[in-house]
């Protein structure tokens, strides 16, 4: 098994609940960076095929696929919303969600520049602020990296985006990006869905992502 090709990531299916939503979400997938392949319209609804960025264009991999909510599952997702929305539960959950954003259900998406991050950052800002289909369906939530190393902090500092940034990332020598709509139906109330992009600086060990060496169970805790 030595020389077997390695496994890659297929595609991940992302659900929108009303039909003027999914154009919505599509522009909002557009924004992110993600590139759009083509759209056709089902039989529930405007179906989209985006690639995670252009250089898996036209592959078999790095696919999202926006789909309209089947009606099986958002019967769910409404009885569920009907019985336990108001419940301590739920309110609990909810507000641990907006302290941190990836508690529940997230995709994350490693960036390979930190400029590419940062101007990704201005233009989701700009979108949310601005446009008006999709102003209080967005919101942005930054974590710079953990204090410690100069460099990074240096460029943290300089940054046109995190260097207002207040809270931290959990591990070092990295940064996240957490965007979360509810364009897209995620989590255990299918009410809101987060991506989740980060940058990790090059050549230290101890970083964000936590690789796999004898150092990393300490990087966690």
């Amino acid at each position: 098994m030595a020389d077997r090709t390695s496994s890659s990531f297929g595609h991940l299916a992302l659900h929108y609940r009303e039909a003027e939503d999914g154009p919505r979400a599509a522009r909002l997938l557009e924004a992110l960076g993600f590139s759009p392949s083509y759209s056709t319209e089902g039989a529930g609804g405007r179906f989209w095929h985006f690639v995670i960025d252009p250089q898996a264009e036209g592959g078999t991999d790095r696919i999202l696929y926006l789909i309209r909510m089947p009606a099986p599952l958002r019967a769910v997702y409404d009885a569920i919303d009907v019985g336990l929305t108001g419940s301590a539960e739920v309110a609990a959950l909810r507000e641990a969600q907006a302290k941190d954003p990836e508690l529940g259900f997230h995709a994350a998406v490693l960036m390979h520049s930190l400029e590419e991050l940062e101007a990704l950052v201005q233009r989701v800002a700009a979108i949310a602020a601005e446009d008006p289909e999709l102003a209080g369906r967005v919101r942005l939530t930054l974590n710079r990296a953990r204090p410690g190393t100069p460099a990074v902090d240096a460029r943290m500092d300089a940054s046109p985006v995190f260097a207002q940034a207040t809270r931290h990332t959990y591990g070092p020598n990295g940064v996240q990006v957490f965007v979360e709509t509810d364009l897209i139906a995620g989590g255990p109330m299918g009410d809101n869905w987060v991506f989740e992009f980060d940058y990790v600086f090059p050549g230290y060990e101890e970083n964000i992502l936590n690789r796999p060496t004898p150092k990393a169970p300490l990087v966690s805790a």
